[in-house]
């Protein structure tokens, strides 16, 4: 089996390393923001420029101006080095954590109504967001991506959950996809380390790198003028962008596509770490700091833009019924 990881000294790319190993996989990386150059038929490399330089095509590719292209452009280039290693497909992760909640700012749901419905506002808008990335920028790179945990069955299964057993419950030991990471806690024959199975969310486009989300802004800043940002509701006047690197990813996105049709196509709204508009009133200080980034749910995500750190879970409680627990590992094995 061959697998994948993009980033530079990234939380993800050290976590998927370390399970790489475990499994035995034929591992490769795409070193990203980067200035040294390795050789080798494992490891390549680019620079932030190189990132930088590939947004045009990116946007081009998956039509849309919303954050969306910090996560598309490592996967795009990714793609491309996966395809020049002769493979023509990939499974990614998708869908899993629209389906369990697995984004930080669940922490903050009210409760497991209002968690369940965001579940499923975030499902519906798959196709706007996560699947439109993986589907466009691997298909732009060349290689078709599946998302097994969008098979109907498991969604299906997935859904019928009681939402309880997905709330995140620090109290009782339960983070962000508790009950998918206990259906592969395994102390007899464990599928993955502990402290793999059970770490924070991170984002993608945080998890190849805090400095790749930092270097897209300064290179917006540079290019889009306070006055441009404050004169932005006249140039656009629908989904009016509310930061540089927006407004960036717009003017490009109107280079190629200036018609109203192709605008309508994109949504908008505010959000922090990938929450729906919606989702934002659950905490009012998040009002204050709308990024998609996983580190703007302040006082949760573990760096909260800062310095990465190293965190490790122990065990957590058991308290899932074994028949649930059993349903899931089913439909992850059989789809997988």
């Amino acid at each position: 089996m061959q697998t994948f990881a993009p980033g530079k000294g990234s939380p993800d790319l050290k976590a998927a390393r370390e399970v790489a190993d475990y499994l035995g996989t034929h591992h490769h990386e795409l070193h990203f923001i980067v200035r040294v150059i390795y050789k080798g038929c494992k490891k390549n490399t680019f620079t932030k420029a190189q990132g930088i330089d590939a947004l045009e095509e990116v946007i081009y590719h998956i039509e849309t101006y919303v954050t969306t292209v910090r996560a598309s452009t490592p996967m795009f280039l990714m793609s491309r080095k996966i395809k020049s290693l002769g493979v023509k497909m990939v499974l990614s992760g998708e869908g899993s954590d629209e389906i369990f909640g697995g984004y930080l700012y669940f922490n903050k749901a009210p409760n497991k109504e209002k968690f369940h419905q965001e579940t499923c506002q975030k499902i519906k808008g798959l196709h706007l967001y996560d699947c439109l990335r993986a589907n466009k920028s691997a298909s732009a790179g060349g290689v078709e991506a599946r998302v097994p945990f969008l098979d109907k069955e498991f969604v299906k299964t997935a859904m019928d959950i009681d939402p309880e057993w997905k709330m995140i419950r620090p109290d009782l030991g339960r983070i962000e996809k508790w009950v998918l990471r206990k259906a592969f806690d395994d102390d007899q024959k464990p599928y993955l380390p502990k402290h793999i199975l059970y770490r924070q969310k991170e984002q993608f486009s945080d998890g190849v790198g805090y400095s790749w989300i930092e270097g897209l802004k300064d290179h917006a800043n540079k290019q889009v003028t306070d006055s441009m940002l404050m004169n932005a509701s006249f140039v656009y006047p629908e989904n009016t962008p509310t930061t540089k690197e927006g407004y960036y990813y717009r003017t490009i996105f109107e280079k190629y596509f200036p018609k109203n049709a192709a605008r309508s196509t994109v949504p908008g709204g505010p959000s922090v770490a990938c929450s729906t508009a919606k989702a934002v009133e659950w905490d009012a200080e998040w009002s204050k700091n709308p990024d998609s980034s996983g580190r703007a749910a302040l006082g949760i995500h573990a760096a909260v833009y800062e310095e990465s750190k190293d965190v490790k879970t122990g065990s957590l409680v058991s308290d899932s019924p074994q028949k649930l627990v059993k349903a899931v590992a089913e439909k992850v094995a059989a789809v997988v």
